[in-house]
């Protein structure tokens, strides 16, 4: 069993997790304020339906990736690179848009939650499906980034599900500590944290999906010589090369192999790659400069205007 493959899934289903935590937890509070208790069975029935529902969409893809790999037909390769290549990107425009916006609003995100709350409340006869449908969409949209994650690595067996359980675990550990048992967290320096190592996590997802889209040229330019030129940079006397990456800027396999320690666990939580192609340094490069530039602006206090040493404009 290789726990390097349970590393990402359990730093994202955690991440994932405390914020959906953080919803529940702040929905139940209000419940609690209101009087309205006997509502709390919708909150759980929305955490199980949202669970069971990711879990549904993460068989349905990796289904399709296991057909893809068994498939007997000559362009099945092609497609499941394919397939792994766009989940990649679908993951990291995800993952991506999700720590920056969470990052922004979670100065709002309780009086977000405790309106939509006072607003199902308000409607009598549908309140327990409004709470409901609150929860629901919460689980359901920190899952599904994860099971997206999930399906672009092809991870499949019982590391990612244990790292997926150990992260859902953790989650809901944090969320009974702050709102069950009133431990005091500091939650802003997790999510910092937390949001710095996922950097680096879908980092290193864009240097697989570019190698994913790598493979599917290479094999669709070898099974039908009509795509043979769309690889470019392919180099038959080379013993490493790329079909259209460029050359290869990083080669320490011989010193630190990604698929042996301490590399493997370099590769799970930071992106690292023991061979790294041009276009894919500089897709690395790219990401961390934008994404992380935003997501770094985004951690800063916001500033407010003083207007104590404001002098008023001299009579004209």
């Amino acid at each position: 069993m290789n726990f390097s493959e349970a590393l990402p899934t359990l730093v994202i289903t955690l991440r994932e997790g405390v914020e959906a935590a953080l919803v529940v937890g702040i929905v139940l509070a209000c419940l609690k304020k209101a009087e309205q208790s006997h509502l709390n069975s919708w909150v759980y029935a929305g955490v199980a339906a949202g669970i069971a529902a990711s879990g549904f969409v993460g068989i349905l893809f990796n289904g399709l990736l296991a057909a893809l790999s068994t498939s007997n037909q000559p362009y099945a390769p092609v497609f499941k690179q394919l397939l792994e290549g766009v989940l990649g990107i679908v993951a990291i425009a995800m993952l991506s848009w999700m720590l920056i916006w969470m990052t922004q609003q979670a100065r709002f995100l309780k009086a977000e939650v405790e309106g939509a709350v006072t607003a199902a409340l308000t409607e009598n006869t549908n309140a327990g499906w409004g709470v409901f449908g609150l929860i629901f969409i919460a689980v359901l949209r920190e899952g599904f980034e994860t099971v997206i994650f999930v399906s672009a690595q092809f991870q499949q067996g019982l590391s990612p599900a244990l790292g997926a359980l150990g992260g859902l675990t953790g989650a809901a550990i944090i969320g009974a500590l702050l709102f069950k048992w009133g431990v005091k967290i500091d939650i802003r320096l997790f999510f910092k944290l937390m949001g710095i190592l996922l950097l680096l996590i879908v980092a290193g997802l864009a240097v697989s999906a570019l190698k994913h889209f790598d493979s599917s040229a290479a094999i669709l330019s070898q099974i039908d010589r009509n795509y043979a030129a769309i690889c470019v940079f392919y180099d038959r006397t080379a013993q490493t090369h790329s079909c259209i990456l460029g050359p290869m800027v990083w080669n320490a396999a011989g010193v630190l192999p990604d698929r042996q320690f301490p590399g493997v666990i370099l590769k799970a939580l930071f992106g690292y790659r023991d061979r790294i192609y041009l276009l894919q340094a500089v897709a690395y490069t790219i990401f961390l400069l934008t994404v992380g530039g935003l997501y770094f602006q985004k951690l800063r206090p916001q500033a407010t205007v003083s207007t104590k040493n404001i002098q008023p404009a001299p009579p004209q």
